[in-house]
């Protein structure tokens, strides 16, 4: 089977709906529970409604296998973990995660598009809507252990997908009051920083995410949170007190360790060590990742507005945009390293970590001609065999050197293009396919990650801190790979010569 015929065949295989919600139900993220697995309904819904809803269109066996009930008014250790619920299908990413994420849909609900789901699409961004709507944000992912966090916003993205396909006016127009909610989600505080005006990612709960002590475990079922105690007992932490994480006296991580953990998660990169070891000390940065998304999404909101005839609204959107550009571009470019930086807005530096992060004002045109010439300059840090690295250090970590994501090596080959670059950019996206091929030849799957130092998708054993699975599927790499195909294959460009991974095939239909 050649690889697009794989990423066309597994789009279905990985939709949930209601007739197959005892599958999507299960967790494998958390496998001491046996079932039945409970699916919860948010409070100002009607539990017994969706009840005979589900009732209606699933087979009598698989219903056995759930439990509706309403969300207690107080969510805690003495409710089961489980499903929330969502009223239209959702594709979920592949492997352990088996339930609809917030900024993997964004990359998948592109791939849907490529390969003509358009209704399927539509229903990821109404599910969102309804996410808002019904449990105050999109959501990290609609498992119970979710509710106190979201994932960077790619919401107004998704819409105007939606909308050029099929120009209904009024489903853009109703889904506004979603669009303004969400928007106030980050700009208020907490997640908004008044000391910059800016954003910042903070989980809304405390103590230990579930899902990690559940899942996340070495081969001597340590959980992730047992071996980072023991890092902090033995090693110097130069980038950030330590003493704020750890409790060296009574060894134990403190609660701001878990409120750093838990907003890591929110941020997507889960973990790095781009706010210090575990991404611990995050919730005193402002990323240049999420307020690019921000700027990008007050000007699509502008953009949305405009399309709908509110101009004075539209020119209103345009302004806190403009302003956000200007406050990314004066606290988070670093002119001496010619990269962008997080900001700490407590202590007023940047802190000086390369990370691909640094290509999202290109890609959402903040960046100013000689800046990114100057993130181009630094490309040599990052472009490896298989494409970009995520960092230039090995920490550990999964979302630092040597593993390469497809999503964030989509959004600098998208900014090297805004900004002309597009030899660069053809030359990357060509190395990150023909490793993408190379591993399928090998594997027979899409894999989440890779290693792009060594092109190989076997990647267990680099990662310390973390999940350490290569879960296979997958829907951002699938995205990506298509896109990127289509695009160098129109152009006729060639894989690049020299790569240590295998040429990609030529042509669309193969």
């Amino acid at each position: 089977m050649s690889i697009l015929k794989y990423i066309k065949r597994t789009w279905p295989l990985m939709v949930r709906s209601h007739e197959n919600l005892a599958q999507a139900a299960v967790d494998p993220k958390l496998p001491e529970w046996k079932g039945p697995w409970p699916v919860y309904v948010a409070d100002d819904e009607d539990a017994g409604a969706v009840e005979q809803s589900l009732r209606a269109v699933m087979k009598p066996a698989d219903f056995e296998k759930i439990r509706v009930r309403p969300i207690p008014a107080a969510f805690d250790s003495t409710h089961p973990h489980g499903l929330l619920y969502l009223p239209r299908p959702f594709v979920v990413p592949g492997g352990r995660f088996n339930e609809m994420y917030g900024w993997d849909s964004y990359f998948i609900q592109m791939g849907l598009l490529r390969d003509g789901h358009e209704t399927l699409s539509k229903d990821l961004a109404d599910n969102f809507i309804y996410q808002v709507r019904h449990y105050g944000k999109i959501l990290n992912a609609n498992r119970t252990y979710y509710l106190d966090r979201s994932q960077p916003p790619f919401l107004t993205q998704m819409l105007l997908a939606v909308f050029r396909g099929t120009h209904d006016s009024a489903w853009l127009e109703s889904s506004l009051d979603a669009v303004d909610k969400y928007y106030r989600y980050w700009v208020s505080e907490p997640h908004l920083a008044p000391e910059t005006g800016l954003s910042r990612y903070i989980d809304l709960g405390s103590g230990p995410a579930p899902e990690v002590l559940s899942s996340e475990l070495d081969a001597e079922g340590r959980t992730d949170y047992q071996l980072i105690k023991d890092y902090f007992r033995t090693h110097p932490i130069p980038d950030y007190d330590a003493s704020l994480f750890y409790d060296s006296k009574k060894d134990e991580l403190t609660p701001l360790f878990y409120k750093g953990d838990r907003s890591m998660r929110e941020s997507g990169f889960d973990p790095s060590n781009r706010f210090g070891p575990f991404g611990a000390d995050i919730i005193h940065y402002n990323p240049v990742c999420l307020n690019s998304l921000l700027y990008l999404m007050e000007t699509e909101t502008a953009e949305i507005r405009e399309t709908l005839g509110r101009g004075d609204e539209a020119r209103a959107w345009r302004t806190r945009a403009a302003a956000r550009a200007e406050r990314i571009n004066e606290l988070m470019w670093d002119e001496e390293h010619g990269l962008y930086f997080d900001y700490h807005f407590g202590n007023g530096t940047r802190r000086a970590y390369p990370f691909l992060s640094t290509f999202y004002p290109l890609w959402a045109g903040i960046a100013r001609r000689q800046q990114a010439a100057s993130v181009v300059r630094n490309l040599p840090l990052f472009e490896c065999p298989g494409g970009l690295q995520t960092s230039t250090r090995q920490t550990g970590d999964q979302w630092d050197a040597p593993i390469g994501w497809a999503p964030l090596i989509w959004i600098a080959v998208k900014g090297l293009q805004r900004y002309g670059y597009d030899a660069e950019a053809d030359r990357i996206a060509w190395k990150f396919l023909a490793l993408v091929h190379q591993e399928f030849q090998a594997l027979g799957t899409i894999e989440e990650k890779y290693d792009v130092v060594h092109c190989r998708a076997n990647i267990s054993d680099e990662i310390l801190f973390g999940y350490r699975s290569n879960e296979a599927g997958f829907g951002w790499t699938n995205a990506v790979y298509t896109a990127f195909f289509d695009e160098l294959s129109r152009k006729g460009v060639c894989p690049p010569t020299g790569s240590r991974a295998a040429p990609v095939p030529q042509g669309r239909n193969l």
